[in-house]
C-alpha cells in the first residue's frame, strides 16, 4: 500500500468508534499519563518560572504539562504550512474542500465545490505562474479582497513556493494600503475588479509593485496600466500560464516567514507582525488538541481572512479534511448562506452572536401567548439541566429549539467566539438554543492566534479557558492598578505569554518589538487577567486602556462599554473622556430592528425613511 493510501486509511480509521470491550478481556486499566492525571485535577498545571525563587506562577495546559506542543503529535513531520497542505491533499484528495455560491457572472446559486486534489493543482498553477512572471523566491505577495476560494489557493501557493503572504484589509483606505505595500515591499497584489481602480489611483506611490492580478476579472475589461514597469493580468490567465509551465515546489523551512499580518492602524501607523511557519503550525497543533474536527464537517468562512483568527482556523480545518464554504460577501445575507450550506462548524465574534440573540428573543416576544411561555419553559429546563451537569431532555429540542437551529442550517455542533469578550448570558443562550459545543477563546496576532480556549465539557461561563498547549502563561504584577499575583482569592496581573507561538517581532521595528517581548522571551499582552479555580483564565481589564478624569478618578472605558453592550437596543458603544473634564461621553449605535419592534409595541409610529 502506498504511503498516501496508508495516511488516508489512518486518518479515516481515527474517526471510527472503538469496538466494545470484550467481557473476557482483563479488567486492568492502563495507568494515566501525566497529562491525564493533571487534567483530572484541573485544566492547568502551575510550574515555577525559576527554581531558585520557589514561586509557582507559570501555568501550562493539563494536556501538555511537561513539554509545549510545537507540532501535531500524530504527524510530527508537518513543520510548515506547505507540509500541512500536502498532508491534506494526500489524505483527503477526493473530499470537497472549497465551495462558493457566487458564479462568474455574479449571480448566486447552489454551492459548487473544488476538492482537495483540485485545490492542490490550482495552488501549483498559481505559484508556477508567479515564477513564470519572474517573481523571486521570498517576495511579498499582497491579498486585497474578501474571502473566496482564490484567497486560500493563493495563500497555499505562497507556502509551496516560499513567498510571504501579506493580507490587506478590504476596508482599509488608500493611505493605509499604500503604507503596508511599501513597508512590506509587496511585489504582487491580488485584487478584485472592485478594488482595482483604487490600486491604480495610487500605483505611482508604490514603486515595489511589479504585477497586479485581478481575481474574477475578464481579460477584455482589464484597463491599461499607467506604469510601464507594472503588469496587469487576470487570475485565470495567470493560472493557465502556470499550469502550462509547472515548476517544482520550493518548500520553506519552519523558521522562514510565512506571513506579515498588519494591525488595522486605528491607533497609529500599522504594525506588521512577522509570523513563521513554525509559529502557525504550533498554534494550530496546540489549539486543536482538545477539539475534534472530521472530514464530514462543513465550515462557513465569513470572518476576514486578513485576521489571524480566520487564518489559523483555515490551517486546522485543512489538516482535518473539513469542507469550507464561503459566504457570498454580504454579512446581511450570511444566514441565507448558512441555510443553504448547513455548516457543522461556526466561528464568529460577539457582535454577531449578540445580533442573533436579539433577533431570536425579539421574535419570541412578538409571538406572545403560549409560544412565548413554551420557549421560556424549554429554556429554563435546559438551563437547569446543563447547570446540574445533566443531559437535557430531547423533547425541548423537538418542541422549540430545532426551529431555532434551522436558522443556522440546523447542523451546527461547534461554535467558537473570539476577538472580544462574550457575555455569559449570550454563551448560555447559544448552548441552550443551538446545542453542541460553544467555546470562547483568547488570542492575538502576536501569538499566532490562540492563547487560551475553553475545554470541552467545561460549563462555567465568563472565562477564556486554559492555556493553549503550545504556550505557557504567567500573570505579572501591575502595582499602579493594584493587581498582584498574590491577590486573594484569585491571582491577578498582566497576562504574559511564552512559547513557540510567539511572533518574531514587528517588521522593521525593533523598538516596538522590545516594548512587548522582554529578555526572557515573555510577550506582554497589556491585558489584565486572573486565575479561576482549576487554572482557567479570566480577562478583567486592559493595562493601558485607562485614563484619569479631572477629579482624579481612573476610568476603564472598556468595562463601561461592555455593560452598555449587554442592552438589546445597543449595537456598538464607544466611551471617551480626558483629564480636562469631570464627565464621560458615550457614542451609541442602536440596533434598528430591535428599536423598531419596541416602538411598534409601544404604539410609537416609525418613519419609513428616517432622517
Amino acid at each position: 500500500m502506498d504511503p498516501a493510501a496508508q495516511r488516508r486509511l489512518k486518518a479515516i480509521s481515527g474517526h471510527l468508534r472503538s469496538s466494545p470491550v470484550d467481557d473476557r478481556e482483563s479488567q486492568l486499566a492502563a495507568g494515566a499519563t501525566a497529562g491525564e492525571f493533571v487534567h483530572g485535577q484541573g485544566y492547568s498545571v502551575s510550574l515555577p518560572e525559576k527554581l531558585q525563587n520557589g514561586k509557582w506562577n507559570v501555568y501550562r495546559s493539563a494536556r501538555a504539562p511537561l513539554k509545549l506542543v510545537a507540532r501535531y503529535p500524530q504527524q510530527p513531520d508537518i513543520a510548515t504550512l506547505h507540509d500541512n497542505f500536502e498532508y491534506a491533499v494526500d489524505t483527503f484528495r477526493d473530499y470537497k474542500f472549497l465551495g462558493t455560491r457566487v458564479r462568474p457572472d455574479g449571480t448566486v446559486g447552489e454551492y459548487k465545490w473544488m476538492t482537495y486534489g483540485e485545490t492542490g493543482t490550482s495552488r501549483s498553477a498559481v505559484g508556477s505562474g508567479l515564477i513564470y512572471h519572474g517573481i523571486p523566491k521570498g517576495a511579498s505577495i499582497g491579498l486585497y479582497f474578501i474571502n473566496r476560494p482564490e484567497w486560500i489557493v493563493v495563500d497555499h501557493a505562497c507556502s509551496a513556493f516560499s513567498y510571504v503572504s501579506v493580507p490587506l484589509y478590504d476596508t482599509l483606505g488608500p493611505d493605509a494600503v499604500s503604507y503596508i505595500v511599501n513597508h512590506a515591499a509587496v511585489h504582487v497584489i491580488f485584487c478584485v475588479p472592485q478594488t482595482l481602480s483604487t490600486i491604480l489611483s495610487f500605483l505611482s506611490q508604490m514603486p515595489t509593485v511589479r504585477m497586479i492580478v485581478v481575481v474574477g476579472g475578464i481579460e477584455d475589461n482589464i484597463p491599461s496600466v499607467p506604469s510601464p514597469d507594472v503588469k496587469i493580468i487576470t487570475y485565470s490567465k495567470l493560472h493557465d500560464q502556470g499550469y502550462n509551465n509547472l515548476q517544482p515546489f520550493s518548500p520553506p523551512k519552519p523558521e522562514d516567514v510565512a506571513t506579515i499580518c498588519y494591525t488595522s492602524g486605528t491607533t497609529g501607523t500599522p504594525k506588521g507582525a512577522v509570523l513563521t511557519h513554525a509559529n502557525l503550525i504550533a498554534n494550530a497543533a496546540g489549539s486543536s488538541l482538545g477539539i475534534k474536527f472530521y472530514p464530514s464537517d462543513t465550515y462557513i468562512s465569513y470572518l476576514p481572512l486578513a485576521h489571524i483568527y480566520e487564518r489559523v482556523n483555515q490551517i486546522s480545518l485543512a489538516h482535518f479534511g473539513v469542507a469550507v464554504g464561503f459566504y457570498q460577501g454580504d454579512n446581511l445575507k450570511l444566514v441565507d448562506d448558512m441555510t443553504i450550506l448547513r455548516p457543522t462548524l461556526f466561528a464568529s465574534v460577539p457582535r454577531l452572536y449578540n445580533r442573533i440573540y436579539a433577533g431570536i428573543m425579539n421574535a419570541v416576544k412578538q409571538s406572545g401567548g403560549l409560544r412565548e411561555k413554551l420557549f421560556n419553559a424549554a429554556y429554563n429546563a435546559k438551563m437547569q439541566a446543563i447547570s446540574n451537569g445533566k443531559a437535557p431532555s430531547p423533547m425541548w429540542d423537538r418542541l422549540v429549539f430545532n426551529k431555532i437551529k434551522a436558522r443556522l442550517g440546523g447542523r451546527v455542533r461547534f461554535m467558537s467566539s473570539g476577538a472580544s469578550p462574550l457575555s455569559p448570558d449570550i454563551m448560555n443562550f447559544l448552548r441552550i438554543c443551538f446545542g453542541g459545543q460553544v467555546f470562547e477563546g483568547y488570542g492575538m496576532t502576536e501569538t499566532s492566534c490562540v492563547i487560551s480556549i475553553m475545554d470541552d465539557g467545561d460549563n462555567l461561563t465568563g472565562h477564556v479557558g486554559s492555556p493553549n498547549p503550545s504556550c505557557e502563561i504567567k500573570l505579572v504584577d501591575v502595582p499602579e492598578m493594584n493587581y498582584t499575583s498574590d491577590d486573594q482569592p484569585y491571582p491577578r496581573g498582566e497576562i504574559c505569554v511564552r512559547g513557540p507561538i510567539i511572533f518574531q517581532g514587528y517588521y522593521k521595528d525593533d523598538v516596538q518589538t522590545k516594548e512587548v517581548i522582554d529578555d526572557d522571551g515573555w510577550l506582554h499582552t497589556g491585558d489584565i487577567g486572573l486565575w479561576l479555580p482549576g487554572g482557567r483564565l479570566k480577562i478583567i481589564d486592559r493595562k493601558k486602556n485607562i485614563f484619569k478624569l479631572a477629579q482624579g478618578e481612573y476610568i476603564a472605558p472598556e468595562k463601561i462599554e461592555n455593560v452598555y453592550a449587554k442592552c438589546k437596543f445597543v449595537s456598538q458603544c464607544f466611551i471617551y473622556g480626558d483629564s480636562f473634564n469631570s464627565y464621560l461621553v458615550a457614542i451609541v449605535a442602536v440596533e434598528h430592528d430591535v428599536l423598531k419592534s419596541w416602538a411598534e409595541s409601544e404604539g410609537v409610529k416609525v418613519a419609513s425613511n428616517p432622517t
